[in-house]
């Protein structure tokens, strides 16, 4: 699970990363106990059932089930891979990995710190700016024209460039920093054939870009003058940290809320996201400009399954939200299309509105598939042959491009509906124009039996372990000193459950080994989350069961609990030979040897638990 990471790095980031700090920087906890509790942020709950364990550096959900180490939370609420939650940790505990080590590497991992506290301190420099100085007015006044509160220019950091070319030149050199680095950043530009440099960014309204870790990589400067000459927008270029095919605005703040609404709103603009989120729609994000690409579709499918397009009502809103499509489609994204009503963009529309207003209109997003249909009936004289045929090959292609007969076969109904022709002759016309694309719809009985036969089968859900073997799970993480006496007197082919035979199997291994350096490491060598789960289960004391510290009062129940399990394994084997006795026509030497076999097991039964022989 932990790939290229070494175990003892892995270790070192876990021992500077004090789960209750990490945990306690996304969610309130409260003390309850030995444990910190809190509302379970991965379902909804009235009462708190998410636990973390300090001493042993998990957490726990007996609500729904969750849990696991520093690493997993991280993966979980960020949503994001096991290698990213490492990462992330560790540049928190400032701990380089092992394979930035290099020269190479430590070189890009400095340019980049660079970058990010330039950054930062430019983004404090244009705040500044914007609240305090009288460059900044205009800024402000536009700000309060568009109804931006202060509130929303504080949480989204929004600053003011002053009107000047080398204000940001004078400010790197007031800070020492080198200005080819502060060209690197995007923030200056050298004129050609001189040594000299101009600010990027002048007399603009500033809006900080950050990363998915609320670092600023990057800006969009907007222009305030009105001059029709110079560009609406100016944006930050390619950078060693900025890259805005890979990047959103507004994600870092609304990743949690996209986790929980299962749905991404995707708008245009920053003031279209920030009227949004401030008007309490939060699940909201925004590309840089209306390009969208595949690395986008990839990052969202790690916080939803479901996107809604709200770009503007004009042609080019609608245009780009058609061009999303095929990124959208093959990172497996479920698509609907918000329209918001001419002349409003999202950002009027709420102002006029309200949010709750622009919620009924999400909710009201209809699927791609019928948006697309209706607008190439409108942009189309469907009442031609021209229109009606383009309107044909345009849906054919689209619908083509999902892989999924069920989507054609439906939209070819809803399309013949619409152009008031035989449901039959738009099938053999997507037919024929999905050929031309070297894909071919097979015909529909076909399809059926294709899908019913890929159809996976479920596997059935493993059912709980007995009480005595999870209690003896319990006893052997909770209870280092009693490793070695139960790995002398439990043989693991005793226990049914297949999650705790392994489990045991594994700490018995890393007692021998002396590989054993607790429960939140223990962690990293399961990465199926049943195992996980049943690990930190096990972990936390049951309030509904009686805890080793209780049951081990007694040699005798311990002891007790290993023999039940033991000749629990004897009876299962007995049961065996008597089914192979009744089977017809078995030879004489078989029924007298598995009747030898039945009294040895049986006189096995009768004796104490001793410690296992090594031919056991």
């Amino acid at each position: 699970m932990a790939g290229l990471i070494p175990p003892d790095k892995l270790e070192q980031i876990r021992a500077a990363s004090d789960i209750v700090e990490v945990i306690g920087g996304y969610i309130p906890l409260k003390r309850g106990g030995a444990n910190f509790v809190a509302l379970c942020p991965f379902h909804k709950e009235k009462s708190p059932s998410f636990n973390v364990n300090p001493h042993k550096q998990i957490f726990r959900c007996f609500g729904c089930g969750k849990g696991g180490d520093v690493f997993s939370f991280v993966r979980e609420y960020e949503g994001i891979g096991f290698m990213d939650a490492v990462r992330r940790l560790a540049e928190r505990a400032h701990i380089p990995l092992e394979f930035e080590n290099t020269p190479g590497a430590q070189q890009a991992r400095h340019v980049k710190d660079t970058l990010l506290q330039i950054h930062e301190q430019i983004t404090q420099r244009w705040q500044g700016a914007l609240a305090n100085e009288a460059g900044g007015q205009i800024a402000r006044d536009y700000l309060k024209k568009r109804g931006v509160s202060p509130e929303a220019v504080e949480l989204f950091r929004l600053g003011s460039a002053p009107e000047a070319w080398d204000d940001t030149v004078n400010w790197a050199k007031s800070k020492n920093f080198e200005f080819p680095i502060v060209e690197q950043a995007g923030l200056i530009i050298k004129k050609e054939g001189t040594d000299r440099y101009y600010d990027r960014f002048r007399g603009r309204l500033i809006f900080p870009i950050c990363d998915e870790q609320g670092r600023v990589i990057g800006f969009s400067g907007r222009i305030l003058s009105g001059d029709e000459k110079v560009a609406k927008y100016v944006n930050s270029p390619e950078t060693p940290i900025f890259s805005k095919g890979k990047v959103f605005f507004g994600l870092d703040k609304s990743k949690r809320a996209i986790l929980d609404a299962k749905f991404a709103i995707i708008c245009e603009g920053q003031l279209d996201l920030i009227a949004c989120f401030m008007g309490g729609v939060k699940n909201i994000i925004a590309p840089q400009g209306t390009a969208f690409t595949e690395n986008h579709a990839r990052i969202l499918k790690r916080y939803a399954d479901e996107v809604v397009l709200c770009f503007d009502s004009d042609n080019a809103g609608q245009n780009a939200a058609v061009r999303a499509l095929d990124s959208l489609l093959a990172s497996g994204l479920a698509v609907r299309v918000a329209i918001v009503p001419a002349p409003h963009d999202p950002d009027s529309f709420i102002k006029a509105n309200g949010g709750e207003a622009f919620q009924q209109l999400i909710q009201r997003a209809e699927g791609f598939f019928d948006y697309f249909l209706g607008r190439l009936c409108a942009t189309n004289d469907i009442a031609t042959d021209k229109g009606r045929l383009t309107v044909l090959k345009s849906m054919a292609e689209a619908v083509n491009k999902t892989g999924s007969a069920v989507l054609a076969d439906t939209y070819a109904q809803k399309t013949a509906q619409r152009l008031a022709v035989g449901v039959d002759s738009v099938r053999a016309e997507f037919k024929k124009i999905v050929r031309g694309q070297q894909k071919s719809f097979a015909p529909e009985s076909e399809v059926e039996y294709e899908e019913e036969s890929a159809m996976p089968v479920a596997e059935a859900p493993l059912p709980r372990p007995s009480p005595q073997e999870f209690w003896l799970l319990k006893l052997m993480l909770l209870h280092d000193d009693q490793i070695e006496w139960v790995a002398a007197h439990l043989d693991p082919a005793w226990l049914q459950h297949p999650l705790v035979s392994r489990i045991v199997t594994a700490r018995i291994e890393a007692q021998h080994h002396e590989t054993w350096r607790g429960v939140a490491a223990f962690l990293d060598d399961f990465e199926d989350e049943a195992s996980r789960s049943l690990i930190t289960e096990a972990s936390f004391e049951d309030r509904n069961m009686a805890s080793p510290e209780a049951m081990l009062k007694g040699e005798g129940a311990k002891m007790g609990t290993v023999q039940t399990l033991r000749n629990d394994y004897i009876d299962r084997q007995i049961a065996d030979m008597q089914k192979k006795l009744i089977q017809p026509d078995l030879p004489d030497d078989q029924i007298l040897q598995c009747d030898q076999q039945k009294r040895r097991l049986r006189e096995l039964k009768k004796q104490p638990l001793t410690p296992l022989a090594d031919d056991y």
